[in-house]
């Protein structure tokens, strides 16, 4: 698709329904009277659970192949998320058939440093984790490198198996690129903070003629669009992360930019109008 000048690609790695009680904040009757937004594609109306695409986007622009996370990746121990454990997709197949050759990006962006969003950082190559993307600058947020590398406040032992196969062997390789506070990429596309999901979560902003914000996992589900108050329990600062939902929708709202999450199935954004202290999607 195009926004302006610019060319959007998404290629979907994979898709699974967990339960709605990650939102333990949201009442039961909010998912009916919120039913005409969220059902079918948001949520499945035979098994009221929620849908979540894996999925990137890549953005060509001013001359630039930025890649927006990079998901889950084939072959990883994950067991503390078994859905995601030894995943085998053919992601790479469908990347470089959508017209995206490893090579060719030139900007991998991971919002933060969950294990959804920097799979396909590295590939397994003779029995090692290698760099998947071999000529580009890899853009991780530093207070999400601090908070999970290995002797940081958030690394765990799930956190230290990500970071060991996703993060280190790109550092390793000298392709990593920290950043904090608004960072400018090019004349179309720049980074912005948007704490409280994790402490170095980040938002990239784009307007090349048409304006738009891929907000990675500011919002997990379309529920928190008229509920923007309501919390995720995937969000390290739950208060901070729903001020900065409120924050950046009310921004793309007043720009009339399209919103675009990390995991919405179906068109993947939409345009907001405010409403007061929630907002809805326009048209």
């Amino acid at each position: 698709m195009r926004l302006g000048n610019a060319v959007l690609t998404r290629v979907l790695e994979t898709s699974f329904e967990p339960g709605v009680e990650v939102f333990g904040h949201t009442p039961e009757q909010a998912w009916s009277d919120h039913a005409d937004l969220l059902v079918p594609t948001f949520v499945n109306p035979d098994t009221r659970r929620w849908r979540v695409a894996i999925q990137t986007w890549v953005i060509d622009v001013d001359g630039l192949r930025v890649l927006i996370d990079t998901g889950v990746g084939n072959g990883r121990e994950r067991p503390a998320i078994p859905v995601l454990h030894h995943l085998d997709t053919g992601f790479l197949q469908a990347l470089t058939a959508a017209g995206v050759s490893p090579d060719s990006v030139d900007v991998v962006l991971n919002t933060h440093l969950h294990s959804d969003h920097v799979g396909w950082n590295t590939m397994a190559s003779g029995g090692a984790w290698v760099p998947t993307f071999p000529n580009a600058r890899y853009l991780l947020p530093e207070a999400d490198f601090r908070y999970f590398c290995p002797d940081g406040p958030g690394c765990d032992d799930a956190a230290r198996l990500v970071f060991d196969d996703s993060v280190a062997p790109v550092l390793e390789a000298g392709q990593v690129e920290l950043f904090s506070g608004e960072h400018q990429l090019s004349d179309s596309v720049w980074l912005r903070p948007a704490a409280g999901h994790t402490p170095g979560s980040s938002v990239l902003w784009l307007d090349a003629g048409r304006p738009a914000v891929f907000v990675g996992d500011l919002t997990h589900c379309p529920i928190q669009i008229p509920r923007p108050s309501d919390p995720c329990a995937f969000d390290v600062d739950a208060a901070a992360a729903a001020a900065t939902r409120k924050r950046v929708f009310t921004e793309a709202a007043r720009r009339r930019a399209a919103v675009i999450p990390a995991h919405y199935p179906g068109h993947g954004g939409a345009t907001l109008v405010a409403r007061g202290d929630a907002f809805q999607v326009d048209g």
